[in-house]
């Protein structure tokens, strides 16, 4: 069984979370995606040796989302959920594990968002929340969607690691 190594950071003070909370759930939804050997196959780790995943997760708002956006995506707006894949997008000779743990890089969710596209969705806050972590999971894990098909592919995955919680 890997060991997971997940820090989340609240950088956004105005708006309170329970951060043991979602730790505790995050933790559930990790261990669900990372143990499902289908997926792993499809993914960034396949044919690695490790212990022990690490990622981080850092809350914000909408505007210092929409900053990290513009600057590194250029696009000048907020949005959801941006991902840090340094895993993933790194080329297979930069990928490094030390001491037996894998870095997958960072998860920035925007606060306001979540709030915004629960009711939006008529969706509570949490399901929104856990439904847009699990997308940035699978984005540390190398998966995207630029096709339907992979479109698909992550909101069926996303739908069933956001279950394990909810």
């Amino acid at each position: 069984m890997t060991k997971l190594n997940i820090f989340i950071e609240n950088s956004y003070p105005e708006y309170e979370i329970d951060e043991v909370s979602i730790y505790n759930d995050v933790i559930k939804i990790a261990d669900f995606l990372f143990n499902d050997n289908a997926l792993l196959s499809k993914s960034c780790l396949l044919n690695y040796e490790y212990e022990t995943i690490s990622f981080d997760i850092v809350f914000t708002d909408n505007e210092k989302i929409q900053n990290i956006n513009h600057e590194y995506r250029d696009k000048n707006m907020p949005t959801d959920v941006i991902t840090f894949a340094i895993f993933a997008d790194s080329p297979e000779m930069e990928r490094y594990i030390l001491d037996g743990e894998i870095n997958l890089g960072e998860i920035i969710v925007s606060l306001d968002k979540i709030e915004t596209q629960s009711n939006e969705n008529n969706v509570t806050f949490r399901d929104e929340l856990y439904y847009i972590i699990s997308h940035g999971i699978l984005h540390l894990l190398g998966f995207d969607h630029q096709t339907q098909q992979d479109y698909d592919f992550m909101v069926e995955h996303q739908n069933n690691a956001k279950a394990v919680v909810l």
